[in-house]
């Protein structure tokens, strides 16, 4: 399954390892599902989770950016002509809809309402009550 994640459910999962996010990450980290990506969604995750008041562990945050350049698909997406709240999240959109993705945000009144931009909780009972736990 190919999902696209948005850096606030990835910075969540940082705060909390036994969270929700935490557990979409891990689904992802484990190979359950791939992430779809490109380059400006890699750099957001790397400037945001390098950001110093975090104090995330730099270990950490390469060591999750490798695994979705290396197990991740990346494309370059068309840009789409929906305006935005908030444009930072265009991009996020953008890779879901090229990919055919679901979008796990928790920021979901930025995007339009779709039934694939769903929250992390929204996700993981799709999973579960789908029974579609492979990719």
């Amino acid at each position: 399954m190919i999902v696209v994640i948005d850096t606030n459910v990835i910075v969540s999962a940082f705060w909390s390892k036994s969270g929700i996010s935490a557990n979409v990450l891990n689904l992802m980290l484990n190979e359950v599902i791939r992430p779809c990506y490109d380059a400006r969604i890699l750099i957001e995750y790397s400037k945001v989770l390098f950001r110093p008041h975090f104090k995330f562990p730099p270990e950490n945050v390469v060591s999750l950016l490798s695994k979705i350049e290396e197990f991740g698909v990346s494309v370059t997406p068309a840009p789409v002509s929906l305006p935005f709240t908030d444009i930072k999240d265009k991009k996020f959109y953008e890779v879901a809809k090229h990919c055919n993705a679901i979008l796990i945000t928790g920021n979901g009144r930025h995007f339009p309402q779709e039934p694939n931009i769903v929250t992390p909780a929204e996700f993981l009972n799709k999973i579960i009550f789908s029974g579609d736990d492979q990719s």
